[in-house]
C-alpha cells in the first residue's frame, strides 16, 4: 500500500515553530523554521588521496577552513575525480574542527569531509552566511568528537532559522554588508597602527640589547661589576653543560657586557621540584595556553586545579619562571609570560611551554623581553621541527641561543626603562580595547538583524509563510 503524501498544509504545520518554541521574537511577517525545511544540505566527502593533485586544471578541493578565503574559497589542492560538488552561489560551511566558518562558492568545488554545502532558493545566501556567524557557540554545543569536534547533517538540518520576506532579506543583507564593511575598514586601520607599534617595539628592544638605552646610566655608574664576573658566579651556581665558544659577534656591545648562550645562564626546562608536603586535594595554579595573552605577554586567565589532577602529564613551574610557547602559531604570535602570583608558589600548565628559570644573577623580566623580541622569535621560527601545523621550537635552540648579558645592575636598569616606555605607550592598549569593541559591535549588528531591529521591516509585505509554502509545494508534487 502506497504511503499517503502529506498535504502542503500538513507540512506547513509541522515546519512552523509554535510560539513557545521560538528562540526569540521576530516581526509578524517572519516565521521560524528549521534549515531542513528551506535548504538542501550536501555533506562533503573527501576523494581518495590518489585522486588529489596540485594541477589547477582540475576541480578545486575544499577540505576545511584552511582552504577558505575571506569570502570565497582559496583552494590549494585539486582532484581529478570529485566526490561531492558545490554549485555557484552555494554556502560552504566548515563542519569539522573549526566549526561554522563559511565561504560562498564562486564556481564549482569538490567538497571534502570537513565541509558541507548549503543552498536555498528562498534565502539570500549572504543572509544565511551572516546567520552562521551568530550560531557558532550553538554548533560547538551540539558537536561530537574529542580530537576534532564535528557536526552532522542532522545537526545542520535542525538549526532554527528566522525566515523573512525576500525583499526584506535583500534590504537586511545590504545594510549588514555596509555596516560590516565599515567595521572591517576600522580593523584594517587598527592593524596598520599595531604593525607600526610592533616595528617601534622591535626597534626599542634592539636598542636595549645593544646597550643603547642605558648609555647615560653607564656613565653615571662606572664602577659596576663586569659581566665576566657575573658569568663566573652563574656558572658556579647552575653548573651548565659545556657549550661551544661563541664566535666573535659583529654587533657592538658595551665593554662590561658578555656574549653568552642562554643555556649557560638560565635553566631551560629544569627538573620538577619535589613537593612532599603538598596534599592531593591542594589547589594550585594551572595555566592552559589560552590563559597567556600574545598581545600583552601576561597570564590573564589563570585557573586553579587540584594537585592530584595536574601532577602528571603537565609542565611544572615555579614563581617567576618564564613560560615560552614552543608550538606554532603560539610562538610566532608571542605567547610567553612570567609565572607570577602562583598559588602556593608553584603551578602546572600546557605541555607546549618551555620553562626558563633564572637565578639571583639574572633578571627574569630581561629574559622575558629577550624571548618576546621579534628577532628572537624570527630565529626560533627558522629552527622549528616537526610536521606542518605541529612544529615546535626545540630545547636545543634555547640552550644554544647567543645573547649579550649585561651586569645585573644594568639588567635591572634596562628592565625599568623598558617597563616605563611600554607603560606610557597606550597605543597598543587602546587598539586592543577598540578591536574588542568592534567585535562586540559586529555581533550586536548581526543580533539586531535577525530580530528585525535594523529598521528594514515593512509589515505590509507578504508574510514569509508564502515563501515556505512554495518550497513545501515542491515536496508534494
Amino acid at each position: 500500500m502506497t504511503k499517503r503524501k502529506k498535504t502542503v498544509n500538513e507540512l506547513l504545520e509541522e515546519a512552523l515553530f509554535v510560539e513557545d518554541e521560538q528562540p526569540f521574537q521576530v516581526p509578524e511577517n517572519w516565521v521560524w523554521v528549521t534549515l531542513k525545511d528551506v535548504c538542501k544540505i550536501n555533506m562533503g566527502q573527501s576523494p581518495k588521496g590518489e585522486y588529489t593533485t596540485d594541477d589547477s586544471n582540475n576541480i578545486p578541493l575544499i577540505g576545511g577552513p584552511a582552504d577558505m578565503g575571506e569570502t570565497y574559497p582559496n583552494a590549494k589542492r585539486y582532484t581529478i575525480k570529485p566526490t561531492k560538488l558545490s554549485e555557484n552561489g552555494e554556502l560552504i560551511v566548515s563542519v569539522r574542527a573549526t566549526l561554522g566558518k563559511t565561504n560562498i562558492a564562486d564556481g564549482q568545488y569538490c567538497l571534502g569531509r570537513g565541509v558541507a554545502g548549503i543552498k536555498s532558493n528562498i534565502i539570500d545566501i549572504r543572509l544565511l552566511r551572516y546567520y552562521f556567524e551568530t550560531i557558532k557557540s550553538h554548533l560547538y554545543s551540539v558537536s561530537t568528537g574529542t580530537t576534532f569536534q564535528q557536526i552532522s547533517r542532522k545537526n545542520i538540518e535542525s538549526i532554527a532559522f528566522p525566515l523573512l520576506p525576500l525583499n526584506e532579506q535583500k534590504r537586511i543583507a545590504d545594510k549588514v554588508e555596509r555596516f560590516l564593511s565599515k567595521i572591517e575598514e576600522a580593523k584594517q586601520l587598527i592593524g596598520e597602527a599595531k604593525e607600526t607599534f610592533e616595528l617601534r617595539r622591535a626597534a626599542i628592544l634592539d636598542k636595549a640589547f645593544r646597550g643603547e638605552l642605558t648609555r647615560k646610566w653607564r656613565e653615571e655608574h662606572p664602577d659596576i661589576e663586569n659581566a665576566e664576573v657575573l658569568y663566573d658566579k652563574i656558572i658556579s651556581l647552575i653548573k651548565p653543560k659545556k657549550f661551544e665558544i661563541i664566535e666573535e659577534q659583529s654587533e657592538y656591545i658595551p665593554c662590561k657586557w658578555k656574549w653568552v648562550r642562554l643555556g649557560e645562564v638560565v635553566h631551560v626546562n629544569p627538573p620538577k621540584k619535589k613537593l612532599n608536603e603538598v596534599s592531593e586535594e591542594q589547589k594550585c595554579t594551572f595555566i592552559p595556553m589560552p590563559a597567556v595573552s600574545d598581545k600583552t605577554g601576561k597570564i590573564e586567565e589563570p585557573e586553579e586545579r587540584e594537585y592530584r589532577k595536574v601532577k602528571k602529564g603537565y609542565t611544572f613551574f615555579l614563581e617567576n619562571d618564564v613560560l615560552f610557547a614552543k608550538i606554532t602559531p603560539c610562538m610566532e604570535n608571542g605567547k610567553s609570560a612570567i609565572a607570577r602570583q602562583l598559588k602556593n608558589g608553584f603551578g602546572y600548565g600546557s605541555t607546549e611551554f618551555h620553562v626558563l628559570r633564572t637565578s639571583e644573577y639574572v633578571n627574569e623580566q630581561y629574559i622575558h623581553y629577550l624571548v618576546r623580541s621579534q628577532r628572537f622569535r624570527a630565529k626560533a621560527k627558522r629552527e622549528m621541527t616537526g610536521a606542518v601545523g605541529q612544529q615546535r621550537v626545540p630545547k636545543e635552540f634555547l640552550l644554544n641561543y647567543p645573547f649579550p648579558l649585561p651586569p645585573k645592575e644594568e639588567q635591572d636598569a634596562i628592565v625599568n626603562i623598558l617597563d616605563d616606555i611600554f607603560a606610557k605607550d597606550n597605543c597598543s592598549k587602546f587598539n586592543l580595547q577598540l578591536e574588542s569593541e568592534l567585535d562586540i559591535l559586529k555581533q550586536c549588528i548581526l543580533s539586531k538583524a535577525f530580530r528585525g531591529e535594523l529598521g528594514t521591516n515593512d509589515p505590509s509585505e507578504e508574510s514569509a509563510v508564502e515563501l515556505l509554502k512554495e518550497v513545501l509545494q515542491e515536496q508534494v508534487k
